[in-house]
This record gives C-alpha cells, sequence and structure tokens, in this order.
C-alpha cells in the first residue's frame, strides 16, 4: 500500500511510509501508542504505531497520551538530529516535531506487551486476546503475508485459464479418510450434513459438468487432533483439470506454487524435483523427504548376503546411514546411554533392535557386534558407507517397509532442521502405492489417498491378485519435509471405480448409498481428469519463518481444539437442542 493509497479523512500518511524525501512537509498520522518516553520538563517521544510501522513524534510533555491509546498526530516531518539515528527502524531518519496531537479512543492496559516479548506469553492468552496479538509487527506481517501469497495463487491460476468456483459447505458424510465435522438437519431430524473435508467430490463433478479447469481457495475441515501442522479449520488451493496426465496438473500447479514463493521471497526457487514414492522411501525413508540435509539411506543387504550373524542373516533387508562427524559431530559422539536411547526409540517404531558402529582409525569399528561380523564384511560395510574416522554408522535389519521407516525417522530425529532453515527445497513425490496395508477389521486395502485415485495402467492387472503393489497416479508436493498436499489422476470409467470399491468392501448397494450422487453423473461422459490441493497454512508458515501454522491464521484454536477468545466450543440451549431433535448424553464418570 502506497502512502498516497493510505490517505484518509483522519490521516495523510501511514506511520511506516516516512522518510528523508519527506523532510519539511507536513503530515496527519493516526495509531497506537506503541510507547512514550519523557524528554526533559517540557517534551516527550511518542512511538506511534499502524500496521505499516513506526514513527517518533515529539509531542508536549503534557499531551495526555497512554499506552495503546488511539491518537491522530498533526506534525512535520524532520531529519532527527546527529547521533539520534535509528538504523534498525525503517524511519528511522525522521521524526514529527511541531505536533499537535488528538485522542480518538483511550484505551485499558494491555494483557501483554504489544510487541515481541509477547511470544513468550501462554498460548492461551495470546489467543484469548488475539485482537491485540494481531496488532504486532510479526502478526501483521504474517498475514499480510498471506494475503500476497493468495494474491498470486489466483493470478497464477487466472492466467492458466482456471475458473474459481465456490462449492458447498454442507454436504453429504461420505469416508474420505478423516474424521469430519457433522452438522445436524432441523428440517429431517436425526439426519445430518458434513462439514467438508475437502471439495474432492464437487470438482470432479464440474469437471463432468465441462468446466475444464476449475480452483478454489478452499476452507476445509476435519475433526482430527491438532498439531504444529493442523488446525480443525484450514485452507488449500484446491484445483482440478480435464484431458490431461499428470505432468500437465504437476506443472500447472508448480506455477502456482512457483508464483506464491516469488510473492513472499521476492525470488522464485528453482524448478521442483521430482522423485518416486518408492525411491523417497529408499533413500529417505519417508514419503516427506527433507533435502536439504545429506545423510541418505544405504542399501546393506548384499554386503551380509553370506553373513553368520544371525539378526542379519534372517533379515529380507538391511540398510544403514552414516553420522558424519564432520557435519554432525555432537551425533557422531553419542555417549553409550544416549546410544541406548537411541536404540529404544528405534524399537519404539517398530524395528526389532539397532545395530551401531563407530569408526576408528583405520576403519576399525567399535561395537557389541562387531566381533560376530568378518573383516570383508566389516571393510565393505565401511566401503558402502563411505565411513571416516569419528563417524557413527546406524544399521537396522528388518522387512523394507521397517528398515526404511525406522531408519528415516532416526534420520530425521538427529539431523534435520527446523522448517523454515535453509534453503526452499521442494519435491513432487509421484507413484504412490494405491493401498496402503489392510484394515485389521475388514481385511480389506485400506485406500494410500481416498478412493478415486487411478491405478496406474501398468498395474491394473494386479489389482485382485496383488493390491499392495498396486501403484496410484498420485502425488504429493513436499518443502523442507513437510507434506504440502496430494493430489492425483482421477478414476473417470464408472466400471473402475466400483472396481477399486469392491476391493476396498465397498459393495454396490453401499457405493450407491453413499456416492450415488457422485456415480451416476460419470455415466454421462466423464472425461479423464486430475487434480490436485495444497495447503496455504503450511505453505504460508514455511515461508514466513513460523514452526506452528496458528502463526499465519488469523483466529485458530489452541493445541486442545479450544478457542480462549469466544470460549468455543460450548453448550446451547436445550430448547434449540431440541428443535434439532438432539439430546445430549452425561459426562462418562472418571
Amino acid at each position: 500500500m502506497t502512502a498516497s493509497s493510505s490517505s484518509t479523512a483522519l490521516r495523510t500518511h501511514s506511520c511506516g511510509a516516512l522518510n528523508a524525501s519527506h523532510v519539511g512537509t507536513r503530515v496527519r498520522l493516526a495509531g497506537w501508542v506503541a510507547r512514550r518516553r519523557e524528554h526533559g520538563d517540557k517534551l516527550a517521544f511518542v512511538d506511534l504505531r499502524d500496521y505499516s510501522g513506526v514513527m517518533q513524534c515529539v509531542i508536549d510533555d503534557g499531551a495526555d497520551a497512554r499506552s495503546e491509546w488511539v491518537v491522530q498526530i498533526e506534525g512535520t516531518v524532520t531529519a532527527r538530529p546527529a547521533g539520534t539515528v535509528n538504523a534498525n527502524l525503517p524511519t528511522g531518519e525522521v521524526e514529527l516535531t511541531d505536533c499537535t496531537l488528538t485522542v480518538l479512543n483511550s484505551a485499558e492496559p494491555p494483557p501483554f506487551p504489544i510487541d515481541q516479548r509477547a511470544d513468550e506469553v501462554d498460548e492461551n492468552i495470546r489467543l484469548k486476546y488475539r485482537y491485540l496479538d494481531i496488532r504486532r509487527e510479526r502478526m501483521q506481517r504474517n498475514l499480510r503475508l498471506r494475503a500476497s501469497v493468495n494474491a498470486a495463487i489466483r493470478a497464477a491460476m487466472d492466467e492458466q485459464g482456471f475458473v474459481e468456483i465456490e462449492t458447498p459447505l454442507l454436504m453429504p458424510s461420505t469416508p474420505e479418510g478423516a474424521r469430519e465435522f457433522l452438522v445436524p438437519s432441523r428440517k429431517e431430524p436425526g439426519s445430518f450434513y458434513a462439514l467438508p473435508q475437502s471439495p474432492q467430490l464437487w470438482k470432479q463433478l464440474l469437471m463432468v459438468a465441462g468446466l475444464d479447469r476449475y480452483y478454489q481457495i478452499a476452507r476445509c475441515l476435519r475433526d482430527e487432533d491438532l498439531r504444529a501442522d493442523r488446525q480443525y479449520e484450514f485452507t488449500q488451493l484446491d484445483a482440478e483439470m480435464s484431458f490431461v496426465n499428470k505432468d500437465d496438473v504437476l506443472n500447472a500447479i508448480s506455477r502456482a506454487v512457483m508464483a506464491a514463493a516469488r510473492a513472499a521471497t521476492g525470488e522464485a526457487p528453482p524448478p521442483i524435483e521430482r522423485i518416486t514414492w518408492h525411491d523417497a522411501m529408499n533413500r529417505f525413508g519417508v514419503d516427506k523427504p527433507d533435502l536439504r540435509f545429506g545423510m541418505e539411506l544405504v542399501e546393506l543387504t548384499p554386503v551380509f548376503a553370506g553373513t553368520g550373524f544371525k539378526a542379519f542373516a534372517s533379515a529380507a533387508c538391511i540398510k544403514g546411514l552414516r553420522v558424519d562427524a564432520a557435519t554432525y559431530p555432537d551425533a557422531a559422539a553419542m555417549g553409550r546411554n544416549k546410544l541406548d536411547a537411541l536404540t529404544d526409540r528405534a524399537k519404539q517404531l517398530g524395528a526389532k533392535g539397532l545395530v551401531w558402529m563407530k569408526v576408528g582409525e583405520a576403519g576399525a569399528l567399535d561395537s557389541p557386534v562387531a566381533k560376530f561380523l568378518s573383516d570383508t564384511e566389516k571393510s565393505a560395510l565401511v566401503a558402502a558407507l563411505g565411513a571416516k574416522v569419528g563417524d557413527l554408522l546406524l544399521l537396522v535389519a528388518d522387512d523394507w517397509t521397517t528398515t526404511c521407516t525406522v531408519l528415516g525417522q532416526l534420520r530425521n530425529d538427529l539431523a534435520r532442521p527446523p522448517v523454515h532453515e535453509g534453503p526452499y527445497r521442494y519435491v513432487w513425490v509421484v507413484d504412490f502405492p494405491l493401498f496402503v496395508g489392510v484394515n485389521p477389521t475388514t481385511k480389506k486395502p485400506q485406500p494410500g489417498h481416498h478412493p478415486f485415485c487411478h491405478p496406474h495402467p501398468d498395474d491394473l492387472a494386479k489389482m485382485e491378485t496383488d493390491p499392495l503393489n498396486v501403484r496410484a497416479l498420485a502425488y504429493d508436493l513436499v518443502l523442507n519435509g513437510w507434506e504440502l498436499g496430494s493430489g492425483s489422476i482421477r478414476i473417470h470409467e464408472p466400471e473402475l471405480q466400483r472396481r477399486v470399491f469392491q476391493l476396498l468392501g465397498i459393495d454396490d448397494e453401499t457405493a450407491d448409498r453413499k456416492f450415488g450422487f457422485f456415480l451416476q453423473p460419470f455415466k454421462y461422459g466423464a472425461p479423464p481428469h486430475g487434480g490436485f490441493a495444497f495447503g496455504v497454512d503450511r505453505l504460508v508458515a514455511i515461508l514466513a519463518g513460523e514452526e506452528n501454522i496458528r502463526e499465519v491464521i488469523a483466529f485458530p484454536k489452541t493445541q486442545s481444539g479450544l478457542d480462549p477468545m469466544t470460549n468455543a466450543p460450548g453448550p446451547v440451549e436445550a430448547a434449540q437442542l431440541g428443535e434439532l431433535g438432539l439430546r445430549t448424553l452425561p459426562k462418562p464418570a472418571n
């Protein structure tokens, strides 16, 4: 916002817009008193704050202007005297003199300082007085960055011919994978709407309707446990395209992501890398790989092909990682107690155990299991891992999935930097499994993403015979180890959709009951289509240098799902419940 665009009846400029070029100009500012300092017997310094920054004003000592009072100050922009320039303040070269002050509104003392000191204030207090928290420079910066990101996303999607369409917030309950928020119907007692986990069904119907390219910056709601990267309510860029393949979707979304990053940082990141899900697991042990640091998993199964060490001989897969002493000296030099704790961590993650070895001179290995390995095996191990003196080697021997997962988590535990540090490393993870594991209750495969992902054409023959090895035309976007979002090419053939439902244990009757409104239109000519959705909150948090998406959301919930400001959720009147055909049950006894 420019100085001219910020001009109103009560101000000529915003506080942060003034600089040396305005010296001699008579201006009128309006904002909040950030700080007042007495200067001699007759003058006082008032730091006036608005959304744009802070301006120092020299006022008459008798003028009443207290912390967080809303005031209007008229004065002349003057160069600060020699030796008083504040290089840490964008307006630090100038001040306002010859001032008149008008109080627009008084204020009670705030419950916490409206500056960086509030970072140390308890979360519940900050959120109870969120309207005060947002006055701070940190929150102003974050929310305005979010607005810039949203604007850049919209521009990028508009340029590519996408049409912005709003989809319903009241919809039928559907098994999309996450727990839903339900809304009781007053007109139909005993019946419920669900709030959307995503606009997934609607956007696919828009493709059937011939819209060709849809997008929405959509509000989504999921009743899941909250954490640093998850809130009940969240915002995502939701998009769908017709007559496309995987590459078309990835290219379109990449343009939007690059535009958002450029709007936030002023520079475009390099082209987004791609890696298959299998390679991601093989190399990094997670499907959300953080590419900012090395320490990749190394395949060691051939090294121990003929080993006499029973723990290795019986394992389907053996992998290791090297903790480089030069890069991670503290981790590599762990003592026995910490190594025991690391072993316990591996067992908690599902491994039978963890083998550790410290590399000494001439490749000598210090480890409780070294005596069980041949010299040839030890030499080959050191060579395979590229180990050097002082390094710590960690090995897991188990099935492939467990081995990769455990070492991947240990890799992150030992070396992953905070999400906002270092370069921005985006990566597309593609070719996810269509199914992940078996539901212990139904004994049926479980969908990897959702039941509308198109199987990889090369794997269709394995659907019934080997479903867990069927790939999906599904893809995730990852930034610095955080999953931003996911998408897929969709099933557009009704018979293939029913085939997938049957594998999931959803019979035709259940499918028609739950998805009939969705499946019926596909009989009338659904085009091949695919789409994607990524979390705007997560992207903005990383670009803003925040560890928690709460800091880029205006009015978030606490980690326990409460709103201290409005006291939601709360009880409602019995009459209102009766109107909805509901009654509450007594709380269970402790």
